[in-house]
């Protein structure tokens, strides 16, 4: 059950007077909503990391109220490399605080907060979101959830324990595209799905540059970056330019690869549509040799999905680098992202990394199947998670990628990002949270963490 937000009350005929929202196009490529409540049903957000990827949800937050803004690194040049995504200017929001620690901003503002956003790097998501949870914050938290299985899993316990509101930011997950595959999927179109192969460009850059050396260079910490507070709960070691501040993805003890930074999106369609749940085993393929500090720049992992009832198990295919997938027949190009499930009926196919124009293969199909095709039974929403969010906290649907089925999905991706980091398959117990073949590595299933970062252990006992 969702909890009443802490200071306001908001009732769905409020929005209803106020009209239609007015829509707009967002650098997402789907409908970003504008809000047009009054100003008195406003929810106050904070936003914790405001560069790159922390453009959207402080775009979003414009038409709310932005009350408070925290990141580690203030330096400007850090803040301006992606397109549509401009350097965050402290002048354009005069009246939102700012903070280097997140601990500090929910103490001092913690009668001012509804909601707090979440778009640090993968290894800070989980104390952050989890320390806003404890005090009530509905929480948006970028994808993927969290660095390992035990975080995940004790965030979705924390959602319940605290009855807050939440969603993460796969924003495929609020599209019509992924909804229209469940429709196809579940109306017997596709017939029995076996198959699912989904697939990504990376390692590219920024992101995934291989250092020049190993070690990488450790130079002085630059002024207007925290160190210490950007590596949070990870052991500590000297500051390098080669983690801040787009590099980290492909470091083992920061990000969680390629499969980390994309999985949430390609996975997703097939995930919610066929409604796998955990994979039984994992299976792995490398290009060169696994370490446990660096993504190799190739893998071909392999899911293993049991049977859900009367519905066939199920292998998903995850390949980056230079593993590709097998070419559908009729494609002249395999696109830089992408998935496609085959059914004993028909395939569904999208191109990017979500599913926002998904079709059946080959493309005559889809005029042979128009009408069946067009059958809509789900609910659509409107803009992305952020929006989605503000919007169930006003008394909309909860969020489709709310942390009980973003958890599930984020376990997926961090299952195989064990399989590729070690170079082992790996053989899963989801019910007792262990790798059964390989005990040594449940070391990276619940991994440790530094004194004064020990969050949520609480909610185990």
């Amino acid at each position: 059950m969702k909890s009443t937000i802490t200071r306001r009350h908001f009732i769905q005929s409020a929005i209803a007077a106020t009209g239609a929202a007015a829509h707009s196009t967002s650098s997402w490529g789907q409908p970003a909503i504008t809000s047009s409540v009054s100003p008195n049903n406003q929810l106050n957000v904070a936003c914790v990391g405001i560069a790159n990827m922390g453009s959207m949800p402080l775009r979003a937050s414009s038409a709310e109220n932005l009350v408070a803004v925290c990141d580690v690194d203030w330096r400007e040049d850090t803040k301006v490399w992606r397109k549509n995504s401009p350097a965050f200017n402290a002048s354009q929001v005069p009246h939102a605080k700012k903070f280097s620690d997140f601990r500090e901003m929910l103490d001092v503002m913690n009668d001012d907060i509804d909601v707090v956003c979440v778009s640090t790097p993968d290894h800070t998501h989980f104390p952050i979101t989890l320390a806003a949870m404890e005090k009530g914050k509905h929480v948006f938290v970028q994808k993927p959830l969290s660095h390992n299985v035990w975080q995940v899993r004790t965030l979705r316990k924390a959602m319940h324990k605290y009855g807050v509101t939440t969603v993460m930011g796969n924003q495929g997950h609020t599209s019509d595209g992924i909804r229209s595959i469940k429709e196809w999927y579940d109306a017997g179109i596709l017939g029995e799905v076996r198959e699912v192969h989904c697939w990504t460009d990376r390692p590219r850059g920024p992101w995934f540059i291989k250092p020049e050396t190993f070690p990488p260079a450790y130079p002085e910490v630059p002024d207007q970056l925290n160190w210490e507070l950007w590596q949070g709960p990870v052991t500590e070691q000297p500051y390098s330019p080669e983690y801040v501040p787009v590099k980290w993805r492909a470091w083992w003890d920061y990000g969680v690869g390629c499969l980390g930074d994309i999985g949430c999106h390609c996975i997703d369609a097939p995930f919610y549509a066929l409604n796998l749940g955990m994979p039984t085993a994992v299976d792995i393929e490398l290009d060169q040799y696994f370490n446990d500090h660096f993504t190799p720049f190739g893998a071909h992992v392999t899911y293993h999905f049991p049977a859900r009832g009367d519905k066939p198990p199920v292998t998903l295919h995850w390949y980056e680098g230079k593993f590709k997938p097998p070419m559908l027949d009729g494609l002249d190009e395999l696109p830089s992202n992408g998935m496609y499930m085959i059914g004993s009926e028909e395939t569904v196919y999208h191109e990017g990394m979500r599913p926002y124009e998904p079709m059946l293969w080959p493309k005559e199909r889809n005029e042979v199947l128009k009408e069946r095709l067009a059958q809509k039974t789900i609910p659509r929403v409107e803009g992305g998670p952020v929006e989605e969010l503000f919007y169930s906290l006003k008394d909309g649907p909860t969020p489709g990628s709310n942390f009980d089925y973003a958890a599930q999905l984020t376990e997926v991706v961090l299952l195989g990002g064990i399989a590729i980091r070690t170079g082992k398959r790996i053989e899963w117990d989801a019910e007792k949270m262990e790798i059964t073949n390989h005990p040594e590595l449940n070391k990276y299933v619940k991994e440790p963490v530094r004194k004064g970062w020990e969050f949520g252990e609480n909610l185990w006992t």
